[in-house]
């Protein structure tokens, strides 16, 4: 059975990678975009999907309650990414590193931007969640947005 999600199809069980991005729209209840990715956090927690997460993710995601000053809310995210079921927290590797190396120069995105990218191939996921227009000039994975 396939799930829709983003105006897309993907199978259901699928892993799908997620951006920083929609984790904080829905973390912190935007207005406008939070409802966007609601369906995929909601498909996630029944199971009928997988998350994972670079590094990169949980760097970009805490540092929002760093910065201002909320040590509990930022450890509060950590604990989230990398213990919720169904979400898989991916550290960088030598492997992901060169492979995101290897994306960067030949897709002229930024370093965190190819890691993501190389986080979700590695990974063997369906789709990578983004908000960000940069990724369109990926071919290495399918992008919802």
């Amino acid at each position: 059975m396939a799930l829709a999600l983003l105006g897309a199809s993907v199978e259901e069980g699928a892993r799908l990678a997620v951006d920083s991005a929609p984790i904080i729209y829905f973390l912190e209840d935007h207005r406008r975009f939070a409802a966007r990715y609601a369906p995929i956090f909601e498909a996630a927690a029944r199971g009928d999907c997988s998350i994972v997460v670079s590094t990169v993710t949980l760097a970009e995601v805490v540092a929002g309650p760093l910065n201002a000053g909320n040590e509990v809310l930022a450890a509060q995210y950590h604990r989230a990414l990398r213990d919720s079921a169904n979400w898989r927290l991916v550290p960088l590797s030598d492997e992901i590193a060169f492979l995101a190396a290897r994306i960067r120069a030949s897709r002229g995105l930024r370093l965190p931007d190819a890691i993501q990218v190389a986080t979700a191939v590695t990974e063997g996921c369906a789709a990578l969640v983004t908000h960000d227009v940069d990724f369109r000039k990926v071919a290495e994975i399918k992008i919802l947005s």
